[in-house]
């Protein structure tokens, strides 16, 4: 990151990649990557829950999933945008025009959206990782990585009770709801461990990026307390292989990305 961008941009600014881009701020090659992680998992959650748009439960869910992925959208752009800075790519290029072993998104994001319990289970594991995240983030000493964490918190703040409240409402619901969420969690579940690991980038990173493994105590506290008012546990499952963040991409990212990416590709540098 150049000198003068923490003097230009505090977080307390509404940070889009607008402001990123007139900020003048640069990322180093280490935090370029660390920003295209987030960024790649804030996009292809926002693809996944896009697809229950007019396939949701009730028109009000209809919305508030929509409106979730929205918000995830919003993250991936800032993000991505300041990636970008640091090999001057714009957010597009790299939402559009990288292939998939190119991402850095956790298998998490990527699964299949399965029915509603399942999507649910998914979204509380995200949003509360993604809370713990943020909020830890925005203490960071990239002042740019900072502003962004800032304002995502306030929206996955949302998120995470959104994701709480249906867990209870299909936990105690009826007994194929409850059923349905446990299978969610079975499903989800072997893919949680991937959030949490550490590696090389995130030692290069120190006072900058969030150490995973300190996010875990946090996010299991998180989880219990839904899950105890859910009566639910754990589920007893294995870890799942996985490699995402080393650009080992889940079998389904391809599909996310011919879809995602197939109008940008058919017609590169359009305007609309």
């Amino acid at each position: 990151m150049s000198n003068d961008s923490a003097t230009r941009i505090s977080v307390g600014d509404a940070l889009t990649p607008e402001d990123i881009a007139a900020s003048g701020a640069t990322a180093s090659e280490p935090v370029a990557q660390y920003a295209l992680r987030l960024g790649d998992d804030a996009l292809i959650l926002a693809q996944r829950l896009g697809w229950w748009i007019s396939r949701a439960p009730e028109l009000e869910e209809d919305m508030a999933l929509a409106n979730i992925a929205l918000d995830q959208i919003g993250h991936a752009r800032s993000f991505l945008t300041y990636a970008g800075t640091a090999w001057g790519k714009t957010e597009d290029e790299l939402a559009y025009f990288r292939d998939e072993e190119e991402f850095r998104a956790a298998w998490i994001v990527a699964l299949e959206n399965g029915d509603f319990g399942q999507t649910i289970a998914r979204q509380l594991v995200v949003a509360c990782y993604q809370h713990g995240l943020y909020t830890r983030l925005s203490a960071s000493t990239d002042a740019t990585l900072a502003a962004i964490a800032a304002k995502a918190l306030k929206e996955v703040d949302y998120h995470r009770d959104h994701a709480a409240q249906w867990v209870l409402r299909l936990a105690l619901g009826t007994e194929e709801s409850r059923r349905r969420l446990e299978h969610g969690l079975s499903v989800v579940w072997p893919y949680v461990d991937e959030l949490f690991e550490d590696d090389e980038l995130i030692d290069q990173l120190d006072g900058v990026a969030v150490r995973p493994s300190q996010l875990r105590a946090g996010f299991d506290a998180d989880v219990a307390a839904v899950f105890d008012e859910a009566d639910l546990t754990v589920p007893d499952v294995q870890p799942s292989s996985t490699g995402g963040r080393r650009g080992e991409p889940h079998e389904q990212l391809g599909y996310i990305l011919a879809e995602m990416q197939s109008l940008a590709r058919k017609h590169p540098g359009a305007t609309w």
